[in-house]
């Protein structure tokens, strides 16, 4: 490690801005010296007093570090064991979930940090992503957990091995240098036209990266396109597109083309591929990749981003395996020379999945998947409308070939009947007697409708197909239900993306782009893939082996193979389907022993799933053998007028795809309601769960519950907070439920006067955004949307911003031409500034502007909250509920054995109020005290690290915008 860590010597400028005084134990001498090298090294500290065997302080202007030495080797052998379970989980757990706390640094260059940190192998951990971070972890010598953030909010928090000894002034904020200028689109330019753009950079002006799409398309294949062509320009490199997938790259010629920055302004919104797609037959031989490669060399592209689904990406896979022979075959021919063969004699091969069946089981999910999902769920609201007003039953057929992953998505947003899907063929006969028994029942207990879900690519055990027309008889002939057949069809691939598939799409874009450039010849191929809100680099290799084991577990008739094959997810939502729509709920109560009742209450504005989590518990809470009682309109509700009262399958019939809070939501907190009568009705209705669905008041009604436990042995219960709000300004998750709902709203709403502002001359727009003090859902927006501009509250708006952002806009309208298709439109989040309205703000652009074009303020309002709830809030808010239950049932046994314990005695009870969040690649419980303590920002009502700082970076460099960075106050 010593001799690691020297290497980065070279380094004169601290790579730290500012941190309060620490002081740390060393338990060895080895760590010891490891740990005095560790900070002199990445704080560039000068050594002010040194006893090598006892201490060493070292500081500089703005850090000062006592390392203290004390032989214990019991100890030493705790901290090693510590280290090496925090590498051992550094790619599938979040150190900061494990780790009580951390010691967070504020850094002018977080990617210098980051690089550093990969020279010398160090293990690290960076979020929201490896691409862009906003901030980075490492592990000390000492086995503590060392933050470091561009966040100008970053604080220090208390350490189990470090010993603060000095308060910092401020307590939160850090000192940093001078306001920086980030020039990202400077004076050079792609075309003679607008935007600006870097110059190239050393060494990569001759690099070449080519898309292409190929197979079927798929939403959100223009936002990869997009985010490749910009982000390969922004580094430096030329981009091209081959047209029509690999059989453009067969036909060569116009099938390859460079493209610039204004080529792709406007894709995000555009559905299906604007550089087409096609299945070749002649890539499919030897000699039709031998004619790709050749086109390839001819073209002087040495990476290509392959953007399809499982065929394409087999088919690139191939390419790569078999590029040294390719290569030497045309040297050998006399078709390319030798300096060609030299340069051109390795490929770099990156995979992007673009599927609406989701059916590569490395990815939770394919570009395209949740757009078809959204489409599949809105004809089945639409479908369920007159089913439920004529007593009907509907057979709906959805697409998936061999995956039943919308199929079963679907039947948890829609709550459907039953769903029939490949993943679990039945023995003829089986199937149609278990349908029957799930209709029979659900029509007696009071439901008017009925849907049956089937996928195109359904099987009996004996790999016979199951049709639309089977169902449809077997509900005709043996139920005598008025049965209609639908299939949707290729309805499911059309339309504008959603939101997640551009955001999805973009970022994979930029990370493929990323992988490329530090790529060296014996990378692997390498395919992008998500897991849960995390963006991750896998062997492609790993991915076509996967799915071609699904599809021999077919023809083997090995099924009990197939389903533990696919995502985590795709099982883990399967099941939760089961657990809520095909389970006898009423037969379960009836015949639980020990009874427990489980609370339900939403807090806050209403946000898209709140229903679907309030049905999901209810259901699952049902099926578990407890009672769901619900409280209504809020604390308020139950401290003034005892709004309580159990909830049955009956009463919640339809509520799954319903928008709003059908038990009603307000704001206040349990102090302002009068939290004595809470006490005094969670004890007379004797509850023993709480589960709270909401946004920031439910997160401080948890901390207020919490914190009343001595004083009310009431509230000794297990309490779950499911966070709920468009502006996902929770601490403890990168996710709520309804935000991607509003982010839906909002990205529909800009997309109509997008094309308002496009198709008249000289117009831009500039949109108010809702979310307090939370730029996250206008940062998000402007990425699906390709805002001009975006102003959030973690930046403000400054004059030098003001100026640049003018200009840069007004070139742009200078910039006339058929490639300039987007519309102009400018975010600005309503607390961006104090003084500054939205009016304001328009007219400073029209005016300052000199003529060039006109800004119209449009404020969209409530409307931003949505509707019915999105596809992937209604899925997510099951899953987080049925997780949340889940929670509560485990701690039962402790709250009975522990009932008159003080609230603070022990680790169990603190743990027992928790927040559910999604962390990276996973969904995980942690305490209130240690997020309202440590980790919020209660005046702003935020969390103290922005999670995603990074992503408002990467929304001004596909913009072509020049970002000036200026210090708030």
């Amino acid at each position: 490690m010593d001799t690691s860590i020297e290497r980065i010597r070279s380094h004169n400028n601290s790579l730290v801005n500012g941190v309060s005084y620490v002081e740390l134990t060393a338990y060895s001498q080895e760590s010891y010296g490891n740990a005095v090298q560790f900070y002199r090294v990445f704080l560039n500290l000068n050594e002010l007093d040194t006893d090598q065997r006892k201490e060493t302080v070292m500081c500089n202007d703005l850090a000062y570090i006592r390392i203290k030495y004390k032989e214990d080797q019991e100890v030493e052998r705790q901290v090693n064991e510590r280290l090496s379970k925090l590498i051992e989980i550094t790619t599938k757990n979040d150190w900061r979930a494990v780790s009580s706390s951390s010691l967070v640094y504020f850094v002018d260059d977080i990617g210098e940090v980051k690089e550093t940190l990969k020279r010398i192998s160090l293990p690290h951990q960076a979020y929201p992503t490896e691409l862009t971070p906003a901030q980075i972890y490492t592990l000390d010598p000492l086995g503590n957990v060392i933050g470091f953030t561009g966040n100008k909010l970053a604080i220090a928090t208390e350490m189990p091995l470090v010993i603060p000894t000095i308060e910092d002034e401020d307590d939160s904020e850090f000192s940093s240098k001078e306001g920086s200028f980030t020039d990202l689109t400077t004076l050079m330019r792609t075309t003679s036209a607008y935007p600006s753009l870097p110059t190239r950079i050393a060494n990569r002006s001759d690099r070449r990266i080519a898309v292409l799409t190929s197979g079927s398309d798929a939403p959100g294949m223009n936002s990869v396109i997009r985010a490749v062509v910009r982000s390969t320009i922004f580094k430096g490199c030329r981009s091209f597109v081959i047209r029509e997938g690999f059989e453009g790259l067969v036909q060569g010629g116009a099938c390859i083309q460079e493209y610039t920055w204004e080529d792709v302004g406007g894709w995000n919104s555009q559905s299906g591929t604007n550089i087409g797609t096609s299945r070749s037959k002649l890539f499919l031989t030897r000699a039709g990749r031998l004619i790709a490669a050749e086109n390839l060399i001819k073209n002087s592209i040495d990476s290509i981003v392959v953007c399809g689904g499982d065929g394409s990406l087999a088919g690139g896979h191939i390419f790569k395996q078999e590029w040294h022979s390719l290569v030497a075959e045309l040297l050998n021919t006399g078709v390319i020379s030798i300096s060609e063969y030299h340069r051109f004699k390795h490929l770099t091969i990156c995979g992007i999945s673009a599927s609406i069946d989701n059916d590569i089981p490395i990815t939770d999910s394919s570009i395209g998947a949740y757009s078809a999902l959204d489409r599949v769920c809105k004809a089945v609201d639409y479908i369920q409308v007159t089913a439920d007003s004529t007593a009907r039953a509907y057979v709906i057929e959805i697409m998936g070939r061999h995956c039943g992953w919308l199929t079963v998505m679907a039947g948890i947003a829609t709550a459907a009947d039953y769903v029939i899907i490949p993943e679990l063929p039945r023995e003829n006969g089986c199937w149609e007697e278990h349908l029957c028994k799930i209709v029979k029942r659900n029509r007696k207990n009071g439901r008017r409708n009925t849907i049956v879900l089937l996928c195109e690519g359904a099987l009996t055990s004996d790999l016979i197909p199951i049709t639309s027309q089977d169902v449809s008889r077997v509900l005709t002939d043996r139920l005598k239900l008025d049965t209609r057949t639908t299939v949707l069809g290729h309805v499911q691939r059309g339309g504008a993306p959603v939101a997640y598939d551009r955001l999805s799409g973009t970022l994979q874009g930029v990370e493929a782009v990323e992988t490329i450039l530090g790529s060296t010849p014996d990378t692997p191929p390498t395919l992008i893939a998500v897991k849960e809100n995390k963006i991750f680099r896998t062997d492609l290799r790993n991915a076509v082996k996967a799915t071609l084991e699904i599809n021999d577990a077919f023809q083997r008739k090995s099924f009990d193979r197939i389903l533990t094959s696919r995502q985590a997810g795709f099982q883990e939502y399967f099941k939760n389907f089961l657990a809520i729509n095909s389970a006898d709920q009423d037969k379960k109560m009836t015949k639980s022993d020990n009874i427990k009742n489980i609370a339900i209450i939403n807090i806050g504005a209403p946000a898209g799933g709140m229903n679907s989590a309030v049905y999901s518990m209810a259901n699952y809470c049902m099926w578990k053998g407890h009672r769901p009682i619900a409280i209504y309109n809020g604390w308020s509700g139950l401290a003034r007028h005892e709004s309580i009262r159990t909830l049955k399958w009956s009463d919640i019939i339809g509520w799954q795809s319903r928008g709003g809070s059908e038990i009603g939501t307000n704001r206040e907190t349990p102090d302002e309601a009068d939290i004595g009568m809470i006490a005094y009705y969670f004890q007379k209705y004797n509850i023993d769960g709480l589960i709270i669905v909401g946004g920031f008041e439910g997160f401080v009604s948890l901390r207020q519950l919490e914190n009343a436990r001595e004083l009310f042995p009431a509230f000794r219960i297990p309490m779950v907070l499911i966070p709920a709000t468009l502006s996902n300004n929770v601490p403890g998750t990168e996710y709520s439920l309804g935000n991607d709902t509003a982010l839906n709203s909002l990205t529909e709403f800009c997309d109509n006067i997008g094309i308002s502002s496009s198709a008249t001359q000289g117009r831009a727009y500039v949109v108010e955004v809702q979310g307090g003090n939370s730029g996250h859902l206008a940062t998000f927006a402007s990425i699906a949307i390709g805002a001009r501009a975006t102003y959030v509250p973690e930046d403000g708006i400054s004059l030098d911003q003001l100026d640049n952002d003018i200009e840069t806009i007004s070139s742009s309208f200078e910039y006339v031409g058929s490639a300039d298709r987007s519309g102009k439109v400018i975010l600005v989040s309503k607390n961006a500034s104090k003084s500054i309205t939205i009016e304001n703000l328009a007219d400073i652009f029209t005016v300052e502007s000199g003529g060039t074009f006109e800004a119209h303020p449009v404020i969209p309002g409530h409307l931003q909250q949505g509707g019915s709830p999105s596809a992937i809030d209604r899925t997510r808010a099951t899953r987080l509920a049925i997780r949340a239950v889940d929670f509560i049932i485990n701690k039962f046994e402790f709250f009975t054995n522990n009932k008159d314990v003080n609230y603070n005695a022990t680790k169990d009870m603190i743990e027992s109020a928790v927040v559910l969040g999604v962390k990276g690649e996973d969904i995980i419980f942690t305490s209130i005290r240690q997020l309202y303590l440590f980790e919020t920002n209660i005046e702003k009502r935020m969390p103290k690290v922005i999670h995603w700082e990074g992503i408002r970076t990467l929304s001004d460099h596909l913009a072509g915008r020049k970002r000036v960075n200026v210090e708030l106050e």
